[in-house]
């Protein structure tokens, strides 16, 4: 007999201000959102109260925006932000059941550091703690940690690789019944369970063992999003959830059957992966409602944000007119690989201006921008759910805070009704709510 299928994981991805490119400029929007740690806390605990899975939090280390000078700087709203290792620390003490899964860059950060600081949050929020392994894709980043360019794609991802399987093997330093402290014997640990590293690799050179006993989780839900061929490779290896871009419902089925495939390939389970799509809807009283907000906030965008929005993915465009064809190929750039190649598949067929790419690709946000009312954007996600494109959304607000109050009031309720969102948590660690397996400590296994 077949098990029934899960129900859909749900998070909660926020953006500094919000997703929009002006969002902060938004009537509604709360201008300095990003640094209210009170909304963080009012936002986080009425997503605990509808039982959603988690809070995602992107980041990066720097201003990631090529701005011309600090006037076009200026028109930018995703500039300041909390670093999320300190935001999670301090909103795992005010909750209970709701994860939380940040990013962490393995190009700047060591192994050892970054290891220890998860494995304290997973044991200060009981379990509840993932981590977003990204490589950077920033040249801005690179200029704060000594570098004068970004570091090959390629390198980076078999850094990635590298740093990973140095976090794993620190996480498994110790068995998880090491620790005895028997007053009586005067052991405090037993030392048949205790697990060097002793790692020399390409990159690294790492003794250990961490001085931290293993965490709730074994390891924190490892969450990947390179799409490339090289992210795919990476995820495929350890990931436990994809966090991924497509607008397609086609497009998403095949990435799912690929991930699926390549993690079998690896010697894993495919269903220990779950693949979940970034969406960010755009709710109204009706459809026409819904749609007038977005081309609103569109309109809000000032092209001088368009243009460096599009110089960062595509690459250079200083040299072209705005009314210009958009040059394929396009430039060199160290964006985003497999957003390009969608832009790119795209561009072939239907061609478009500088002008036109500039206002198609604002809007686009390499996320699927679902506009319309509660039930017909629960009708858009039943339907990616029930055809096999998803395990589930990582839904982003607009602006805020707004749209998250809706996610969580309305659309998360309207889901339930239809029995496709949980009620209640399933256990109390993110891995066991995710429908997760704890990872055995590989030196027992």
């Amino acid at each position: 007999m077949s098990k029934p299928k899960p129900m859909m994981r749900i998070g909660l991805n926020l953006v500094q201000n919000g997703t929009h490119h002006s969002a902060w400029r938004h009537p509604l929007a709360r201008a300095d959102a990003s640094l209210d740690f009170e909304l963080y806390v009012d936002m986080v605990q009425a997503a605990e109260r509808q039982k959603m899975h988690f809070l995602f939090l992107a980041d990066g280390a720097g201003v990631r925006i090529d701005a011309k000078d600090n006037n076009d700087l200026s028109y930018h709203g995703h500039i300041d932000r909390f670093e999320p290792l300190t935001l999670v620390a301090a909103l795992s003490a005010v909750t209970k059941h709701i994860g939380f899964v940040l990013s962490a860059s393995t190009t700047y950060n060591e192994p050892y550091a970054l290891a220890r600081r998860l494995a304290s949050i997973d044991h200060i929020s009981h379990g509840r703690a993932g981590w977003n392994v990204v490589t950077g894709w920033s040249p801005e980043e690179a200029k704060n940690f000594g570098l004068s360019k970004l570091m090959d794609h390629d390198q980076r991802y078999a850094r990635a690789r590298e740093f990973v399987k140095v976090v794993k093997g620190l996480w498994d330093s110790w068995e998880d019944d090491a620790f005895v402290r028997d007053k009586a014997s005067g052991h405090y640990f037993d030392p048949e369970k205790l697990h060097v590293l002793n790692h020399e690799g390409d990159f690294y050179k790492v003794r250990g063992p961490l001085n931290l006993t293993r965490m709730p989780q074994g390891y924190p839900v490892l969450a990947q999003a390179g799409a490339s061929g090289p992210g795919r490779d990476l995820g495929s290896s350890m990931a436990d959830m994809i966090y991924t871009a497509q607008t397609d419902i086609e497009e998403a089925k095949e990435f799912r059957r690929d991930m699926r495939a390549r993690t079998a390939a690896a010697g894993r389970d495919p269903d220990s992966i779950l693949i979940m799509p970034g969406w960010m809807p755009i709710l109204g009283e009706t459809d026409a409602a819904a749609h007038q907000r977005f081309d609103e906030m569109d309109e809000l965008i000032p092209m001088v944000v368009q243009l460096e929005h599009v110089t960062k993915l595509l690459g250079d465009m200083s040299k072209y007119n705005l009314d210009d064809p958009m040059p394929t190929p396009l430039p060199p750039t160290h964006g985003t690989q497999s957003l390009r190649e969608r832009v790119e598949k795209r561009l072939a067929e239907k061609p478009m201006t500088i002008r036109e790419c500039c206002k198609m690709m604002s809007s686009w946000f390499s996320h699927r921008a679902a506009c319309g009312t509660v039930e017909w954007v629960a009708d858009k996600m039943q339907h990616w759910y029930e055809e096999g494109a998803c395990d589930g959304f990582n839904l982003s607000p607009a602006y805020m805070p707004g749209p998250a109050f809706d996610f969580i009031d309305k659309l998360l309720p309207e889901l339930r009704r239809r029995g496709l969102f949980q009620s209640e948590y399933a256990g109390k660690t993110l891995r066991e709510n995710l429908g997760l397996a704890r990872p055995p400590n590989q030196y027992v296994a």
